[in-house]
């Protein structure tokens, strides 16, 4: 079976001049969005769009701000990713947030389509090496250059030699995901850098960040934030990832004034 025959539609465009800024929430302290697939979390030399600096023009012009907006930066998604981000509106909720990070206390959940059969459950580990020559490998254990990942499992349906897996990072190495379930045979969706034979949209990957749990910086409030995948994954898996969105909490303040 291609893609074309699970109903997998094109991708979510871009519009190089105005790109959507999908807000899940926002406080004095918090920015919380949806990042499509095919966006930079940060600029680049592309120059093409970030959400930084979307979410910094958008504060400036709502508020109608006469200096630069300040938006900090705490934690990442891959560009072919899509899924939650939080971003900091003050320096003070920028160091509290990203020493959370640090500490690995959020709580993140992904989804991600496999290629292959996965059922049941279970922990990956291994050692992750990353440099700029030779992108992200693993290494043996014990290795100088190489960091620890760990990240647990959970099988939620096969369809077509395809898999839905939830994902739960203990560790938050660089193309860690995809790297680890890339060694098992089983890339994701798309991921032709790391193994993929099959497309989603031809230049994004099934890897999307749904669930992301942080302390409040500032009223310490544990808050959830989640989003469903975006329009490319059609209606793979629709039932599963209903179920799964729906058993998932949900911010208890609006998302946007």
């Amino acid at each position: 079976m291609n893609a074309s025959d699970a109903n997998i539609s094109g991708p979510d465009p871009v519009d190089q001049n105005r790109p959507d800024l999908h807000i899940l929430y926002m406080d004095n302290h918090l920015l919380v969005v949806n990042k499509p697939p095919g966006m930079l979390v940060q600029q680049d030399e592309t120059n093409d769009p970030d959400m930084l600096r979307l979410g910094k023009r958008y504060l400036k012009e709502t508020f109608k701000k006469k200096g630069q907006a300040f938006l900090g930066l705490v934690h990442r998604l891959d560009r072919p990713a899509s899924g939650v981000v939080v971003l900091a509106r003050t320096s003070k909720a920028a160091a509290r947030l990203s020493d959370q990070f640090r500490q690995r206390t959020p709580e993140k959940e992904y989804l991600a389509l496999v290629q292959g059969v996965c059922r049941g459950s279970g922990t990956l580990r291994h050692t992750l090496a990353a440099s700029a020559r030779s992108g992200v490998r693993i290494v043996p254990a014990g290795d100088a250059t190489g960091k620890e990942a760990r990240l647990r499992w959970r099988s939620l349906g096969v369809q077509n030699d395809l898999s839905l897996l939830s994902v739960r990072l203990e560790t938050g190495r660089k193309h860690q995901i995809r790297v680890q379930f890339s060694a098992e045979g089983h890339p994701i969706l798309g991921d032709f850098r790391y193994g993929a034979v099959r497309e989603l949209d031809g230049r994004n990957l099934a890897l999307h960040a749904f669930r992301l749990t942080v302390a409040h910086p500032v009223t310490h409030e544990r808050m959830t934030f989640c989003t469903p995948p975006p329009s490319a994954w059609g209606t793979l898996f629709a039932r599963e990832i209903a179920q799964v969105l729906a058993s998932s909490d949900t911010p208890a303040h609006p998302a946007a004034p």
